[in-house]
């Protein structure tokens, strides 16, 4: 099977830095943790490390190991980094022939500082990311590919977002979207609008509760009430600037406005998956986590890949489990991703892991 990934190509410089050098506050109302550092001091590092990431690349690279002959649509600059990254793409046998080169603008780099529980914090500079345009995707473009799995847009590149999924609607392949927060936050009502082209809705449980105030208003009436032994966000809902919603309404309220499947990821507390079928929950599979980058785009290619070749839901969710959780037992985004024996091997491992049907 062939797909296009469209999205980022990055260079990411990872720094791991033991929790003895660097403090950290966690605000437990709500939830959220900071990494701090003395302003002027020199910091000891475990490793600081670069490799090639970027969602575009990421799933691409996952879908290759998988099988698939792909593709990656990105902006890269005229720099040694843009050289980094066709090296990368090569080595795993990802197609260039989209890859644009654009001479005014550096290739995107991100800066990631992990520690404690290695959930990193990332300076990031976007580059040539940002500037996709019309002429970058004509209507032919998207011909002959199974999958077009679109990656994270930003500022002008997010604004071609709804002519990337009605293209690759109308050229027939299954259509994968995975959003970032500045795409849903900024551009919420296109956003919405272009639903109804894709097939695969993957967010995390942030950007879904962004989501929240724009799909509260469509349905009204109570939620319905969740079992006793239901996975946490099942019973406590997702909310945003002053809007509540169940889990169960707001899935089924995305559903509606057209995907076949809405993933919700909730990193350590497992997935959601809204299918025809039904909605079900899988947990994380077992890690020892080195470092979480890469884990979303890993859990999306995988699941996305799994559901457009035919696989029931529940083996889809956990192939996405096994396959992050390979991910995330590396500081890099791509190295631990698994090919088809792994995958394999991997589920022996885990074996089979606790399912919820809502």
């Amino acid at each position: 099977m062939k797909s296009l990934h469209v999205g980022s190509a990055t260079i990411d410089i990872i720094c791991i830095v033991a929790a003895e050098n660097i403090e950290r506050m966690t605000f437990t109302n709500e939830g959220k943790s900071f990494l701090m550092v003395e302003s002027g001091r020199k910091v000891p590092a475990e490793s600081i490390t670069d490799h090639v990431g970027g969602g575009a690349c990421n799933t691409a690279v996952s879908l290759a190991r998988r099988g698939w002959r792909t593709e990656v649509l990105a902006r890269v600059g005229d720099d040694l980094n843009a050289d980094a990254v066709r090296e990368h793409l090569d080595r795993y046998g990802v197609g260039q022939d989209r890859l644009i080169t654009d001479p005014g603008a550096a290739t995107g780099t991100s800066v990631m500082i992990a520690s404690h529980d290695r959930n990193a914090s990332i300076f990031v500079q976007r580059g040539a990311n940002e500037n996709l345009t019309p002429d970058d995707l004509p209507e032919s473009g998207f011909a002959g590919y199974k999958m077009v799995y679109v990656a994270p847009l930003s500022s002008g590149s997010a604004d071609c977002f709804p002519a990337i999924v009605a293209a690759a609607k109308r050229s027939g392949a299954t259509v994968i979207s995975n959003p970032g927060i500045r795409q849903l936050t900024s551009r919420t009502a296109a956003f919405i609008g272009a639903l109804a082209k894709i097939d695969l809705l993957s967010v995390n449980r942030v950007e879904a509760e962004a989501l929240v105030p724009a799909f509260a208003a469509r349905s009204e009436g109570p939620d319905p009430v969740p079992r006793a032994d239901a996975p946490a966000l099942l019973r406590r809902g997702l909310s945003f600037g002053g809007f509540e919603m169940g889990l169960l309404r707001f899935l089924h309220e995305v559903q509606a406005a057209g995907p076949r499947w809405v993933c919700l990821t909730d990193g350590t507390d497992g997935a959601w998956l809204a299918a025809p079928e039904g909605v079900f929950w899988r947990p994380s599979a077992p890690a020892e986590v080195a470092g979480t980058a890469g884990a979303g785009d890993s859990y999306t290619s995988t699941i996305a890949a799994a559901l457009t070749e035919g696989a029931s839901p529940q083996d889809a969710m956990l192939e996405a489990a096994v396959n992050s959780a390979s991910v995330v037992s590396v500081v890099d985004t791509t190295s631990g991703l698994l090919n088809r024996a792994g995958l394999d091997e991997a589920r022996q491992r885990v074996g089979e892991m606790p399912l919820y049907r809502a």
